[in-house]
């Protein structure tokens, strides 16, 4: 994406990110939009930034739980009922579930008073959710407060993808279902990284998912993350001739 002339910006979120992170704090997804709030007011006061970025052409781009994390800056929330009943099986997220019982972590029990809280914050002018999860826990009736582009993306194929990663109702009730799109030769492991050599038998001696594991349709990883950034952003960020300020 700095490739193509945007300014990048990759928060971290405390508790749940790599080397950092507990069931406990990863559930606590209505913690995650301040993060791209405050680092939005971060570049904001950077003195090196401020001849070049521009506060009309300002997106966010979020993977799985990344994906709410960015529809919440359009107003999307969560229900809290939906959230308490998340892992009462294992049917919605299998690894996830049996993560948060193995930590001794009840959803039921978590204070959940801030999970149906506004979190938008309307600098954000694009919307990018790619395998937006867990959308079976978010608030339908909050789709109703998005007023900026919103474009979906599914990796895999179309009714295989698991339900609480499922975009395409979103889109029906955006009414945008020319900006939802699905990528059949990925999955959802496909928006991480490229892998480093060692890696897949590393996972597998670990015991961790096959997050090296991509479609099988013969295209790199790097391939598909160009996929993935030609996209909605060229479309709706960048002025008409092309450069960004």
């Amino acid at each position: 994406m700095a490739q193509q002339g945007f300014i990048v910006a990759a928060p971290n979120h405390p508790g749940s990110t790599s080397e950092d992170e507990s069931a406990a704090d990863t559930f606590k997804f209505w913690l995650r939009p301040a993060d791209l709030t405050e680092t939005l007011n971060a570049l904001e006061k950077e003195p090196f930034l401020q001849n070049h970025l521009d506060a009309d052409r300002v997106g966010a781009l979020g993977f799985s739980a990344g994906g709410y994390t960015a529809l919440a800056m359009a107003g999307v929330r969560m229900n809290p009922q939906l959230l308490a009943a998340y892992c009462d099986t294992d049917i919605r997220n299998p690894y996830m579930c049996r993560w948060a019982r193995k930590s001794g972590v009840d959803l039921h029990t978590m204070d959940l008073q801030l999970v149906g809280r506004d979190n938008s914050d309307k600098r954000f002018k694009s919307i990018i959710a790619v395998d937006p999860g867990p959308s079976d826990t978010f608030a339908t009736e909050s789709y109703e407060n998005i007023t900026v582009p919103v474009d979906l993306i599914n990796l895999g194929r179309a009714g295989e993808f698991p339900p609480t990663l499922d975009a395409s109702q979103i889109a029906k009730a955006l009414n945008a279902g020319d900006h939802y799109a699905t990528i059949q030769d990925a999955v959802h492991e496909s928006f991480l990284a490229e892998c480093k050599t060692g890696a897949v038998e590393g996972l597998k001696r670990e015991k961790l998912p096959p997050l090296c594991d991509d479609g099988g349709g013969g295209r790199s990883r790097n391939e598909i993350h160009a996929q993935l950034i030609d996209g909605a952003f060229n479309r709706t960020l960048k002025p008409s001739d092309g450069a960004l300020q």
